[in-house]
């Protein structure tokens, strides 16, 4: 029996009406594509050279265009933020050595107001460690991790329902030390990134020389007995990135200028060495460290800044190996790049020089992953991270 469907007066038959309908969705799909893209960029900072706190300014991902720069909120170094996925909190980590009388960093919480971008304090707590240098909020939204640099200490606090930040339901203190005896004394926890599945914390401290990948158990916020990776003596490594298929993980490391590529096990955590590369242009004979690391979202291409040679380097991934290639170095117009975020659909970078106190926005090409500066750029002093919003209910950042 052959069914027929109204619409407009007209007869239509199943099939017609199923081809209509998957021709609306690949047109709202096309429409909104096409749309503008208006983002929040906030930018954390360190308040020791005349800096308030945190800051925000509007970007539109259609031109390129960054706005002028707006205190935000008022905050004691807020060195690195963190966003949850539904735009409504931000997280920062105070990269301080005491809180409250004890000698310990601290974290707040903030609302985000999606229109104007200001931001409003929730509550305060103690990091648990001195000098956290990185907050991360896991893939379920219910819990802040941080890497305590100067307690070379790691801690899960809960995240309650109104945004604030409730009890610590985690810590680890790292112990040990590495070669540099100037750098590497002690352990310096400087990230924690979360798997793509949430099953695993990966940690690198510096000054140890170690990357961690802890299991998480996101029902409790705890954390279980880490998986320890040694690096080569000596690099320090400071920050990691996953690929985008979650088959490799990179990890850049400060002291040497380099990159490690690792082979990922995502069934428990396992890393294993596939390739170390330098993160500097041939030749380069300064003084240099590496500091920041991203994969774009396509996962083709990896992108790190180097403090001293002033430069963002490009390379292509290789899918199968996940082995590096490199691209391109290109000046971040400014004096150390301490940190840089790619915008979510893999168009623009903006780079904080902390010490030219300049935010510095790149135009990537999607099928090279070059960069080409874009002369957009905004005065902020010691700019630390940059963090996206995006502000068209599209549920991303």
């Amino acid at each position: 029996m052959k069914r027929f469907f109204v619409t407009s007066g007209k007869r239509i038959t199943r099939r017609e009406l199923i081809s209509l309908l998957a021709l609306l969705v690949v047109i709202a799909v096309g429409v909104h594509a096409r749309a503008p893209t208006k983002y929040l960029v906030y930018v954390g900072t360190y308040t020791d050279h005349g800096s308030k706190g945190i800051y925000v300014c509007k970007f539109d991902a259609a031109t390129g265009r960054l706005g002028a720069p707006v205190l935000a909120a008022e905050s004691l170094e807020p060195s690195f933020l963190a966003v949850t996925t539904d735009h409504r909190f931000l997280y920062a980590s105070n990269e301080v050595e005491t809180f409250n009388g004890q000698a310990t960093g601290a974290l707040s919480a903030f609302t985000v107001n999606a229109r104007t971008g200001k931001l409003t304090l929730l509550n305060e707590v103690s990091s648990r460690g001195a000098g956290p240098a990185h907050i991360a909020v896991d893939r379920s939204g219910h819990y802040a991790l941080v890497a305590n640099y100067d307690g070379g200490s790691v801690a899960a606090l809960r995240l309650m329902p109104n945004g604030k930040i409730g009890e610590s339901t985690a810590f680890v203190q790292h112990k040990g030390s590495s070669v540099n005896h100037e750098r590497q004394e002690a352990p310096h926890a400087h990230e924690v990134v979360m798997s793509p599945d949430n099953r695993f914390a990966i940690v690198v401290d510096l000054g140890i020389d170690e990357v961690l990948a802890y299991p998480f158990d996101a029902a409790n916020g705890t954390l279980g007995a880490a998986r320890i990776v040694k690096s080569e003596a000596g690099v320090g490594p400071r920050h990691v990135a996953f690929g985008a298929d979650e088959k490799f993980v990179y990890v850049v490391n400060e002291l040497s200028s380099t990159i490690t590529a690792y082979s990922y096990d995502a069934q428990n955590g396992a890393m294993t060495s596939v390739q170390s590369i330098s993160a500097l242009p041939d030749g380069f004979k300064g003084t240099s460290t590496a500091a920041e690391i991203a994969v774009d979202p396509s996962g083709k291409f990896l992108y790190a800044s180097n403090r001293g040679d002033d430069s963002i380097a490009v390379f292509a991934i290789d899918s199968a190996k996940g082995t590096l290639a490199p691209v391109q170095h290109i000046s971040t117009q400014g004096k150390t790049p301490r940190n840089f975020a790619i915008e979510p659909t893999g168009m623009w970078l903006i780079a904080a020089n902390q010490d030219s106190n300049s935010v510095v926005t790149f135009r990537i090409d999607k099928e090279t992953g070059r960069l080409t500066a874009s002369g957009q750029a905004v005065e902020v002093n010691s700019p630390s991270v940059v963090a996206f919003v995006r502000t068209d209910g599209s549920g991303q950042n």
